[in-house]
């Protein structure tokens, strides 16, 4: 349940209720405290005369379900607003990983020259082997940074874990908690500490309850700045890395109100079939997309297979505009 409190109100008593209604937090929403809590199914008598509004879930989605707001959660992403009112769909380039200067200046200047506002690449490498690249780490992260500055552009990068949080914080603009690393409370309650825009990906086997239900921690600890990333789960085919849940998207747009973004690249796995997946995505009304692009993938440290080479995301892009024009977006 989630209660708001009369807008009169300040913290200590706001405090002091939840503790009498061992509710589990406490978020100030604008112009009024609420306080949620799980299991609940009525206004505590204490809170009858104190309290603006209710809700009743029947489940844990609280703050993030449409049943609590109804319109979409606007989120700003450097200079670019999407979710909202605003029709913007973003577009977020680069590469799988950050391999030097040379490459993330390639990247970031050709970003940049496509008019496109938001720089990706991974710093801190959840690999599945040990054996594998692992990222350049916090000299990544300067690299990004740098970009930033040079470029004018809005970075994304992943968190592995929470070993290095603080870091991933303090250098992006847009935290990734990657697939690996959803149900790592580390970083979602570290996330929920900031206010700057926190981006899910959903685990490849991972229900949608439990998707969102990582979004819940850190909207509870006062974050509302959350995008959810739908990027493949794991079925029973081997044809492609994983299997891009459109299904899964269509209600997240439905029962959630948070900014939807999807990652053809890592579904399909294949460069051949990431431009026409990236398409599917725009016409369905998303919030952004998400595409890995390299100067050369054929050198690529990571994920060569699946990352498109610049001739091919300029011509992606340009067959995305249409897309989008036709379903009442904007690509940004």
């Amino acid at each position: 349940m989630i209660i708001e409190l009369k807008s009169t109100i300040n913290i200590e008593v706001a405090e002091k209720l939840a503790i009498e209604s061992k509710a589990f937090h406490i978020i100030y929403n604008e112009k009024s405290y609420l306080i949620t809590g799980s299991g609940v199914k009525e206004v505590p008598v204490n809170l009858i005369d104190l309290s603006e509004n209710h809700w009743v879930f029947a489940n844990d989605l609280q703050l993030a379900s449409s049943k609590f707001l109804t319109g979409k959660r606007e989120v700003k992403i450097g200079n670019v607003i999407i979710g909202g009112n605003t029709k913007n769909t973003v577009i977020i380039g680069g590469p799988c990983s950050v391999e030097s200067e040379e490459q993330i200046t390639t990247s970031a200047k050709f970003i940049q020259g496509l008019g496109l506002k938001v720089l990706r690449g991974g710093c801190y490498k959840p690999r599945t082997s040990p054996y594998s690249f692992q990222g350049m780490g916090l000299d990544g992260l300067k690299l990004l940074a740098k970009m930033r500055e040079q470029f004018g552009l809005t970075v994304i990068t992943e968190a592995r874990d929470a070993t290095h949080i603080q870091e991933i914080i303090e250098y992006s603009d847009v935290i990734q908690v990657g697939a690996k690393a959803m149900y790592d409370q580390g970083i979602l309650r570290a996330c929920a500490k900031t206010q700057k825009p926190v981006l899910i990906k959903r685990g490849f086997g991972t229900t949608l309850q439990e998707f969102v239900q990582a979004a819940e921690f850190v909207l509870a600890g006062g974050n509302p700045n959350v995008i959810l990333c739908e990027r493949g789960i794991r079925t029973f085919e081997t044809g492609t890395r994983f299997t891009l849940d459109l299904c899964g998207v269509a209600w997240l747009k439905e029962h959630t109100n948070l900014p939807v973004i999807l990652d053809p690249s890592h579904a399909m796995g294949y460069t051949y079939g990431v431009a026409d997946l990236a398409r599917a995505c725009v016409a369905m009304g998303i919030d952004g997309l998400l595409v890995e692009t390299h100067p050369d993938p054929s050198v690529a440290k990571s994920d060569a297979s699946q990352q498109l080479n610049h001739k091919q995301f300029e011509e992606l892009i340009s067959s995305l505009r249409p897309v989008a024009t036709s379903v009442g977006y904007n690509i940004i």
